[in-house]
């Protein structure tokens, strides 16, 4: 199978609306198949060794640590403390829902568990206070991608594994970053809210916004000690993601007491679905990868940039151009294992 043939595959998969880790699948079977003395069978080694990896363990451990916090009611409480402190703002539970997941972002170090969670609360809350149904997923939708910026992130993990960098490097790359995007947020958030009169609330009393930091004090202490514990290499991410998922699980036990034993298996049943859409994407991506390096892709993209692009920076902006592109079709972690190599 030609180059040509596999985009043109690619293509026609996505047209037809072809999840994306089963296009992927798809076209590494099928152009592996095709090469001379390689064995089918590679897809699946390759698929396998894709996540034989200790690193990734952190995903699905991360997405169970949002998952307890979610089902544990400690996200509302959560919730609850950041209407308290910017309710009064024009637009009061579009910042709370941005404030909430730059704090959620420092536990889940995913956007699908953000959205999960926080969704499932302020978008209903949202649309009967007076937002447009637009502005209130397109508010959440926005917020929760600060989940993959704000360490600890999921994407940082995975980059950090295909290229041997400082994860605590990453981390703390991320966090001001992060912060700024989140700011940026709320205000726009702001300048919308007057033009467009969005509701806000009365301001809180001290008492209760002190009332609200105590109860909701364990879960703040959430993110500090997972990031606290990875930058100063007291564990690593996975070992920070076990942390996370323990310390949920006990506070929401012992402390809140809002979570029974007979929820767990309804925990673990949507952590294994929010984990498989990633991880399934990267397996298959990781045999897709193996396939470009059958092709040389590597070789062939180097040597193209090296002959029409000699200012760095205008490559770090086609580098941006094309992410943004591949993004809108892709997963990023899909995208990391296939293009960060090459």
């Amino acid at each position: 199978m030609t180059p040509m043939l596999i985009v043109g595959l690619f293509v026609l998969l996505i047209f037809l609306g072809v999840p994306i880790a089963f296009v992927i699948g798809i076209i590494s079977l099928a152009g592996i198949a095709t090469l001379p003395f390689v064995p089918n069978l590679t897809v699946f080694m390759k698929m396998f060794n894709g996540l034989n990896s200790f690193v990734l363990l952190a995903v699905p451990l991360f997405i169970l640590a949002a998952n307890l916090m979610n089902h544990g009611q400690i996200t509302r409480k959560l919730v609850n403390f950041c209407i308290a402190l910017v309710g009064n703002v024009r637009g009061g539970l579009a910042h709370a829902n941005i404030l909430v997941s730059m704090i959620f972002a420092g536990v889940s170090g995913s956007s699908q568990a953000d959205t999960a969670g926080v969704g499932k609360m302020l978008i209903p809350a949202m649309i009967e206070t007076g937002y447009d149904k637009e502005n209130s997923v397109g508010v959440t939708a926005a917020s929760s991608t600060i989940g993959v910026i704000i360490p600890p992130s999921i994407p940082m993990v995975i980059y950090s594994g295909l290229t041997n960098a400082s994860v605590a490097a990453l981390f703390l790359g991320g966090m001001i970053p992060g912060i700024l995007v989140g700011v940026t947020m709320m205000m726009i958030v702001y300048l919308i809210g007057h033009r467009r009169n969005f509701p806000k609330y009365e301001k809180a009393k001290y008492s209760d916004v002190w009332k609200l930091f105590k109860e909701s004090f364990p879960a703040l202490l959430t993110p500090v000690i997972i990031i606290g514990g990875i930058t100063t290499g007291w564990y690593t991410p996975t070992e920070a993601a076990a942390f996370a998922s323990v310390y949920a699980l006990l506070i929401s036990l012992f402390i809140y007491r809002t979570l029974k034993l007979r929820d767990l298996p309804g925990i673990l049943k949507e952590t294994l679905k929010l984990s498989s859409l990633s991880l399934f994407a990267l397996a298959t991506a990781s045999a897709l990868g193996e396939l470009l390096g059958y092709y040389k892709a590597s070789e062939g993209v180097a040597a193209f940039f090296a002959a029409n692009v000699g200012n760095p920076r205008i490559f770090l902006l086609i580098v941006i151009a094309f992410f943004l592109f591949v993004g809108t079709f892709m997963d990023a972690i899909p995208a990391m294992i296939l293009f960060i190599p090459v």
